[in-house]
């Protein structure tokens, strides 16, 4: 009786293991606002709006505004605000010295717009979606498989796992 308690012990212990090491989270990535472009004036008024809808933003990535040329501005600013290229006080300034990043803490839609004369107007500005953060799920080949999209539902499906694998195994021990 005491080595089947001990086999079934080491049991629970390997498939806890073995749920914990399957779970990798995703890193967060740096972004440069416009590639090599950096932040300034676009050549043409769509330029930072192709650049962002070619990405996937989540919690916790960064944005870096590298101005590659002049004084520029980074302001974060409501839809009504940025459709209409509404200066605001409250901006970031960036110089070819001294770029500026941006961490987005929140998911939802968010827009940045440049302040300086009329380069809001002239196409230096975006929108870009925030998602939240997803986790990698390593099936036991070594290939991705799809995953929860949050830490909430990778726990409580690791958890389910747990108590399905300790149950059955106790009912294999027992009957």
């Amino acid at each position: 009786m005491a080595s089947r308690v001990g086999l079934i012990g080491c049991l629970i212990v390997v498939v806890a293991l073995l749920n914990g090491a399957t779970t990798q989270v995703t890193a967060a990535v740096e972004y440069q606002v416009g590639d090599s472009l950096g932040w300034t004036v676009p050549p043409n008024s769509s330029y930072y709006t192709n650049w962002a809808s070619s990405k996937t933003f989540f919690v916790g990535d960064a944005l870096i505004f590298n101005a590659t040329s002049g004084t520029h501005t980074v302001a974060i600013v409501s839809e009504a605000e940025y459709n209409a290229c509404t200066k605001v006080s409250s901006v970031f300034q960036v110089q070819p010295c001294c770029p500026f990043r941006y961490t987005p803490e929140s998911t939802g839609t968010k827009y940045i717009i440049c302040t300086v004369s009329n380069h809001c107007e002239q196409g230096q500005k975006f929108s870009f979606t925030v998602e939240s953060q997803n986790f990698t799920v390593e099936s036991p080949a070594g290939s991705p498989t799809e995953s929860p999209s949050s830490s909430a539902s990778s726990l409580t499906v690791g958890a389910l796992y747990a108590v399905l694998t300790t149950t059955v195994i106790s009912f294999l021990t027992f009957f």
